[in-house]
C-alpha cells in the first residue's frame, strides 16, 4: 500500500497525544478517586471487569480517528477489479501460410477453435469485434454481443494470398475509433509514405481536413484491447510498426499471438508443397511497442492455454485503487461502536 497524498501523513501525531491526553486524564480522576473515604469500596464497586470495560470506548474511538488520518493521506493498494476493456477486436491472419500443418492441424484451424472458445468465455456485455487480413484487411463482423454471428463470422474465414500485418491493425484502430479520421482507402490501397501518428497518407492530399489529434501514454486506453493472431510474417502493406505506433499513440494495447514453430512448416498450394517462416521478431516488437504482451503458440493445446489467459485478463485485472472511501467506513465503524457501548455501559458518551 501507498499514498497519493503521503505529506499528510505528519497528522498521525495526534494519535500518540491523543493517548498521551487519555493517561493524563486517568492520573487526574485516580486523584480525585483516593479522597473518598474508603478507596476499597469504590474498587469492588467497580470490579474488574468493569474497570476493563471503560478503556474499551476510548480505545475504539482511539482507532477511528487514526483510520480517518490515513483516509486523508490517501491510501491507494493494487487490487484486482473487473476489467474495463468492454470492446475487443479479433484480427485474425488468413495468409496461405496460414494453411502451414507445424501446428495440427494447421494453423488456421488451431487458431480458429481456440477464437471461438475464447469469444464463448466473455461475458456477455463485452462487444468482440473480427478483422481477418491477408493481402488487405476486412471487417468481417462488427463489435458485436451476439456469440452466434462472431462463431459463424470464424467458420467463414478464407485464406487468400499475401500477408498485410499493418493493413490488419490499421483496420482493427478504425473499428474502434470509427470517427478518429482514420484514411483507410489512403492507408491500405494508397502508395508511399503515410504519417502513422495521424493516419493519413503524406504524399497525397486527404479528402478531407484531418481531426486534430493529440497522442496519449501507450497502453492508456482501457476501453477496449486488440489481439492479433499472426505467424508475424508480412509480405505487403503498410509496415506493421508504424500500425503499432499508431495504436500506442492512441493508447491501444495490442497482444500478439504468434501462432508457429521456430523452425516454420509447410504448406499445401496448388500441388506445390511451400516452406513458410514465423517471424516472432515482429509480433513481439507489436507488443512492447503498444505495452501489450507476446504470446507463443508452437501447438494447439498452448494456443487454448494463451486464449484462456487472456480471458481470465480481460475479466479482471490488478489496479492502484485509491481506498480512502475503505478507512473512512472503518473511522466510522469504530466511532459508531464506541458510542453505543459508551452509552449502554455507562449511560454516558466517554
Amino acid at each position: 500500500m501507498n499514498f497519493l497524498a503521503p505529506e499528510m501523513l505528519w497528522l498521525l501525531l495526534a494519535v500518540p497525544a491523543l493517548v498521551a491526553g487519555y493517561m493524563l486524564l486517568l492520573r487526574r480522576k485516580k486523584v480525585t478517586a483516593v479522597r473518598y473515604a474508603s478507596l476499597a469500596l469504590v474498587k469492588e464497586a467497580l470490579g474488574p471487569g468493569q474497570r476493563f470495560r471503560r478503556h474499551i470506548p476510548p480505545l475504539l474511538f482511539l482507532l477511528a480517528m487514526t483510520a480517518i488520518l490515513v483516509a486523508v493521506a490517501r491510501p491507494a493498494a493494487v487490487i484486482t477489479l473487473p476489467s474495463e476493456q468492454r470492446t475487443i477486436i479479433l484480427a485474425i491472419d488468413v495468409s496461405l501460410s496460414m494453411r502451414a500443418s507445424d501446428v495440427e492441424p494447421s494453423r488456421i484451424a488451431a487458431a480458429q477453435e481456440a477464437a471461438k472458445a475464447f469469444i464463448q468465455n466473455q461475458p456477455s456485455d463485452v462487444r468482440i469485434g473480427i478483422v481477418s487480413f491477408a493481402g488487405t484487411a476486412l471487417l468481417v463482423q462488427a463489435p458485436t454481443q451476439n456469440r452466434e454471428d462472431l462463431i459463424g463470422a470464424i467458420d467463414r474465414l478464407e485464406l487468400q494470398r499475401h500477408t498485410a500485418i499493418g493493413s490488419g491493425l490499421i483496420m482493427a484502430l478504425a473499428t474502434l475509433f470509427p470517427d478518429a479520421g482514420i484514411d483507410l482507402e489512403s492507408m491500405l490501397f494508397g502508395g508511399g509514405a503515410r504519417d502513422a501518428r495521424r493516419g493519413v497518407a503524406i504524399n497525397k492530399p486527404a479528402k478531407s481536413e484531418p481531426k486534430q489529434f493529440t497522442p496519449v501514454a501507450p497502453g492508456s486506453y482501457g476501453s477496449a484491447a486488440i489481439i492479433l493472431l499472426s505467424d508475424g510474417r508480412r509480405t505487403t502493406g503498410p509496415d506493421p510498426l508504424d500500425a503499432a505506433k499508431m495504436a500506442a499513440d492512441r493508447g491501444v494495447r495490442v497482444f500478439t499471438v504468434g501462432l508457429g514453430s521456430a523452425e516454420g512448416g509447410t504448406a499445401g498450394f496448388e500441388g506445390w508443397s511451400i516452406y513458410m517462416r514465423f517471424d516472432e521478431e515482429t509480433l513481439k516488437a507489436i507488443a512492447d511497442v503498444t505495452k501489450a504482451s507476446y504470446f507463443s503458440a508452437a501447438s494447439a493445446a498452448e494456443l487454448k492455454k494463451i486464449y484462456q489467459e487472456l480471458n481470465a485478463r480481460f475479466l479482471m485485472e490488478k489496479k492502484e485503487t485509491e481506498i480512502s472511501a475503505l478507512f473512512t467506513a472503518l473511522a466510522a465503524v469504530f466511532a459508531i461502536t464506541a458510542a453505543s457501548l459508551s452509552v449502554l455501559w455507562f449511560n454516558r458518551l466517554s
